[in-house]
């Protein structure tokens, strides 16, 4: 069925403008304290619609393309793509080929906080493919670019006539630290300062989209941000609603399109849902597989009661409805009986265990189970030059703290693909990485770099929730010092015949079918973080805070059964993890500990298994297993060193000349000992008492300016016979190479003949 959507002020003889010459049209506004520009019709003409949009100098193309043949699909074909070009920093790609690569996880995350908003905004039935691309122009590092493509977003779907229900806007909230106050699109600086990182997306009325970071916030200030948030989207979408106006005003109405879009079929809804009960006793089963088993076989048998003809005819229709009937079904029977498919109450969570140390030899391990979702991670331990470093045009070098969750086909009882990570594994991962950063210790306090893998080894929903418990394991079985637990709950919600139902603990049909997916992530003293994707649009602050509410006694629960399993983290790293000293040395020696070539270095992490990482500032961090790092740092510690006036050593004679012997007391620093001291007595040559190679106790004397050391030995032996004594008549005079002895000079003896005085030259 063919239906006409205008978008826009309906317009008395509103026609097609597709290809028109556009005129440039500019609204520019202040909000929050920050400039902000929206531009279109000089870019991308031949988009279906495009705009440009800017907070202070960082700026960012946004284009819409609807495709003009409706696809044959059962889904809403929207695909968004935000590309980080590196120009809009200043900087060339790294890399062989110079440009830029697959999207880094920030370009990935982006892309899925613009589209979160913006699927649930299409008409139902929409099927033509929409692509959405953000390109990033400028990104001046004061400014973010993420959450003003969302307004871009929006303005560049209305202008191109596109139907969806708008305006939309996002914002990102931060709050300072020491005034407690709001903040609306902090800049990089005012985030550094905030305890919050709250990204809203929606419109004027209700939010659709929410991402949060947070360190230990409470509720109730979480729901004062998401109010003060929701104002700000409002204030937004209100200048947007100016910028349209002006393009109407300088190019006329907005063009007009017509798409076609899947509608019910009587008679087909009428023919499925005659099976409802059926419907209602086929989900009633807590085994996911044998859920999922009563309801294909019920589908089948329906679809089994339309003629090939007919199957035909509603090829689109009748898949769409028997999707209908499994939803209306299972929410029916939550509002109506207040139970679940499996038999739970609203607030209920599913059966939990618990098994920290899990795996032997890893470092750090942790299995998490709830219900059929079952969640294996584990924890990593390196040296801090083992950070992950991100090209990205954000103005961040890197992490130490590093989460990856992987959701594999086996996990679903289904075949599929493995490889690199998809959009949902990145965001899961994200958000679970988000979950324990604020309890994490500093690299001060625990110089590692940590890693934590969570495989989702069975799913049945709120597997990132189980990733973030099962991480919390992993790491204090790891002896990292966690601030404290981390425990996090997916909370579900359900309105339908007038009523709302708030579930916790939710499991994969309630995410599928319901009308809110809301991860809340925390300690014993507040919020670390937050996910909420919200398809009802009568999601009220009421409702926000009986979810919160009811998602704290969630986690509550669950920690608490996660802390009887292991009520702290080691007091110390597994011996299999490397232990991590770390050193101050002078800066200007340095060059001393890496040696010529990094010979003394090399040769210090060759001989004790150990890794060395030397920093600018002379940081030295050394890692190593059953004693290597305390090996390896004695070894710098002697090289660095500067022997004492009065201190004592054995060392071994490394080098004899006629004048002493030269000692070495520590790697690479040696000392003289002259011959005069040696022995006690006269000594001829240093050979009659000492040979390279042998050990003397020896004390400093003395340490000049340039570093050199003068050493006295310690029990000096009796000078052996004969040595120093001269032989006859050599006191009287020196033998010579001739064999000739020849009289010692006497003072003022200038050798027999009478010398000249020297001239002095005039200059």
């Amino acid at each position: 069925m063919a239906l006409s959507l205008f978008v826009g002020p309906p317009a008395k003889g509103q026609a097609e403008i597709r290809g028109k010459v556009m005129a440039k049209v500019t609204h520019e506004f202040d909000l929050y304290g920050k400039h902000y520009k929206l531009e279109t019709g000089e870019l991308a003409k031949q988009a279906t619609g495009e705009c440009l949009v800017s907070c202070g100098d960082s700026t960012v193309n946004v284009t819409v393309v609807v495709s003009k043949e409706r696809k044959n699909y059962d889904f809403f074909p929207l695909t968004v793509d935000y590309i980080e070009k590196m120009y809009a920093v200043g900087r060339i790609p790294g890399g062989y080929l110079k440009r830029e690569a697959r999207p880094s996880e920030k370009a990935t995350l982006t892309a899925r906080m613009i589209d979160r908003p913006i699927r649930p905004s299409f008409p139902d039935g929409f099927r033509n493919e929409v692509q959405i691309v953000a390109m990033p122009l400028v990104a001046d590092q004061v400014n973010s670019v993420d959450t003003i493509c969302i307004m871009g977003a929006s303005a560049a779907l209305t202008v191109g006539g596109v139907p969806f229900e708008g305006p939309l806007a996002g914002v990102r909230i931060g709050r300072d630290v020491e005034t407690g106050e709001f903040i609306v699109n902090p800049t990089y600086e005012e985030r550094d300062n905030s305890d919050l990182d709250l990204e809203l997306g929606g419109s004027a009325t209700f939010i659709s989209m929410l991402e949060a970071g947070a360190k230990e916030i409470s509720e109730e200030d979480m729901l004062a941000a998401m109010a003060f948030g929701q104002e700000a989207i409002a204030a937004f979408c209100e200048e947007e609603k100016k910028f349209f106006q002006k393009c109407i005003e300088v190019n006329g109405p907005f063009p007009v399109r017509e798409y076609e879009l899947d509608e019910p079929v009587p008679e087909v809804h009428e023919r499925v849902f005659a099976h409802f009960d059926e419907m209602s006793a086929a989900l009633k089963d807590a085994d996911k597989q044998s859920r999922m088993g009563k309801v294909e076989d019920l589908k089948e048998a329906i679809r089994a009661e339309f003629t090939e003809d007919e199957q035909l005819k509603w090829d689109r229709a009748i898949p769409v409805e028997l999707k209908s009937l499994e939803k209306h079904a299972m929410r029916k029977m939550v509002v109506e009986t207040g139970e679940r498919v499996d038999g739970r109450t609203a607030t209920e969570v599913r059966p939990l265990m618990v098994k920290p140390d899990y795996l032997p030899l890893v470092h750090g391990s942790g299995l998490f189970q709830r219900g059929q979702t079952q969640v294996l991670s584990v924890a990593t331990l390196g040296m801090l030059n083992e950070w992950q470093r991100l090209d990205t045009i954000e103005p961040v070098d890197g992490k130490r703290y590093i989460h990856h969750y992987n959701f594999p086909p086996f996990c679903t009882g289904e075949t599929g693909r493995m490889g690199s990570p998809k959009r949902r594994e990145i965001g899961h991962g994200n958000l679970a990485e988000r979950a324990l950063l604020p309890v994490i210790p500093s690299e001060e306090d625990f110089p590692y770099t940590i890693r934590v893998v969570s495989e989702v080894m069975e799913s049945n929903g709120s597997s990132s929730m189980a990733s973030t418990c099962g991480s919390t394991l992993a790491l204090m079985d790891a002896g990292v010092p966690l601030k404290r637990p981390v425990s996090g709950v997916a909370m579900g919600l359900i309105q339908e015949e007038g009523k709302t139902v708030v579930l916790t603990d939710i499991q994969g049909l309630e995410d599928f079918l319901g009308d809110m997916d809301f991860k809340v992530t925390g300690t014993t003293k507040g919020i670390t973080a937050m996910q909420m994707d919200n398809k009802a649009t009568g999601l009220t602050p009421e409702i926000l805070r009986s979810a919160l509410m009811q998602a704290h006694e969630g986690r509550m629960f669950i920690l608490d059964a996660m802390l009887d399993a292991i009520p702290a983290p080691r007091e110390s790293t597994k011996d299999c993890a490397p232990q991590i000293i770390s050193l101050q040395i002078p800066t200007d020696k340095i060059r001393e500990v890496i040696g010529s070539g990094g010979k003394v270095i090399r040769g210090i992490q060759e001989d004790t298994g150990a890794t060395i990482d030397i920093q600018e500032d002379g940081t030295v961090f050394i890692a190593g297993t059953n004693g290597a790092g305390d090996a390896a740092a004695e070894r710098i510690k002697a090289i660095v060193k500067v022997p004492e006036v009065g201190e004592e050593y054995t060392g071994r004679v490394v080098g004899i000349q006629p004048f002493g012997a030269f000692v070495e007391l520590l790697p690479g620093k040696d000392g003289l000992l002259h011959i005069s001291r040696v022995a006690q007595g006269r000594v001829d040559k240093v050979e009659d008492v000492l040979n390279i190679g042998d050990e003397v106790k020896v004390r400093v004397l003395e340490v000049d300016e340039k570093g050199k050391i003068s050493l006295d030995r310690i029990d000096k032996p009796e000078a052996p016979a004969g040595s120093g004594k001269p032989s006859e008549g050599e006191s009287h005079g020196r033998r010579h190479s001739d064999g000739e002895r020849r009289p010692r000079r006497r003072p003022g003896d200038n050798g027999g003949e009478k010398r000249q005085p020297r001239r002095h030259h005039d200059a």
